[in-house]
């Protein structure tokens, strides 16, 4: 799921770069919406296999909708940055911390979500390591992608990226220390199954048939297209004297 967002989002940065304006703005945007969100959606499929010894597992609703969000927020302001760089060394540095502090930030966030009968708490030092694997890899991904300038680029940006998101988390769960405490009060919050399920499917349609959109969408070349449009008018003059 990571790597298709992934690979959806950079095919919609790339066509960013053939336009201007306001359709610039949107293909970042999408580009946005499907990177975060297939790196949440990984996010949710690796929390229906964690289970705990002694605890049921529950999530905070609100919570794991709020690191849905950061995700987003934080890798927008990476692509834009790529998008609106005037080189493009440099936007994949910026561009690969912004989505690197996105993957951090969903993870942490969202884990943060769980509720167990004890307490959470984390090693600073594995924290450091999954947030140095998101950030580097990302900056791989995006110079792999735009420096290239290949479809095959972008497919092994896709997997770098996905596979920079899929390492973060499990780095962050090595880091995870569980305390628990037995009890037999019901927790707060939903199961994964309950609550997680249905958006791994709206998700997962979203990405793939959002993929399916722009992999039919030609690419224009706006500056092209606007020198045909000058060129046609004196053509006609030509023809008319």
């Amino acid at each position: 799921m990571a790597c298709v967002g992934a690979g959806l989002g950079l095919r919609c940065i790339v066509r960013a770069f053939a336009t201007t304006g306001l359709a610039k703005q949107r293909w970042l945007l999408i580009g946005a919406l499907a990177i975060g969100s297939g790196i949440w959606t990984m996010h949710l499929v690796a929390i229906l296999g964690f289970g705990v010894d002694g605890s049921p597992v529950r999530y905070d609703v609100s919570l794991t909708l709020l690191s849905l969000v950061v995700a987003i927020l934080l890798v927008a302001a990476g692509v834009f940055a790529l998008g609106y760089s005037s080189s493009r060394v440099r936007g994949a540095v910026l561009g690969g911390i912004g989505t690197g502090a996105g993957i951090v930030g969903m993870h942490y966030v969202g884990m943060s979500a769980m509720e167990i009968h004890g307490t959470l708490s984390y090693e600073i030092p594995t924290v450091v390591l999954s947030a140095a694997i998101a950030v580097g890899v990302a900056m791989a991904a995006l110079a792999v992608a735009f420096l290239t300038d290949s479809f095959r680029g972008t497919v092994l940006a896709a997997l770098l990226m996905g596979a920079a998101a899929s390492a973060t988390e499990y780095a962050g769960i090595a880091a995870l220390r569980l305390d628990i405490t037995p009890g037999t009060s019901v927790l707060p919050g939903a199961s994964a199954v309950e609550f997680v399920f249905p958006f791994i499917v709206v998700f997962g349609s979203f990405l793939f048939l959002s993929s399916a959109f722009v992999a039919l969408s030609p690419i224009r070349h706006e500056p092209v297209a606007a020198a045909t449009a000058t060129a046609a008018p004196s053509r006609d003059s030509n023809l008319a004297s």
